[in-house]
């Protein structure tokens, strides 16, 4: 299956001129992760979806309105969806997805990877 399975849902990935679009690296990198794990039979492009529609309906449940919300990061619910998807299969415990979640965000400035 390929990543047009989630066109037309409410978890179609960003695009300009059909090409997706990263603003980021570690928005590409995360995409590709996904991308891997359905291609190597970890979980498939349906069930990621389940979990990308529901984070994409939490963020609307408590970040979409008001003065402090959250703003809309696509790539934000991508990596929640990811995260839990990995977490359901048993891929990586929640502590170690949150043990190495912390690591990367206390390196310095300029290390991006």
């Amino acid at each position: 299956m390929s990543i047009d399975l989630l066109e037309g849902s409410p978890a179609a990935p960003p695009r300009d001129n059909g090409e997706l679009v990263f603003s980021e690296p570690w928005q590409a990198r995360a995409f590709g992760l996904a991308a891997d794990l359905v291609g190597s039979g970890h979980f498939t492009w349906d069930e990621f979806r389940e979990h990308l529609i529901e984070a994409i309906s939490g963020w609307e449940h408590t970040s979409g309105s008001g003065d402090a919300a959250e703003p809309w990061d696509y790539y934000r619910c991508w990596l929640t969806a990811l995260e839990h998807a990995v977490g359901e299969r048993g891929l990586l415990s929640s502590d170690a997805v949150a043990d190495r979640a912390a690591a990367y965000a206390s390196r310095p400035a300029g290390h991006d990877h």
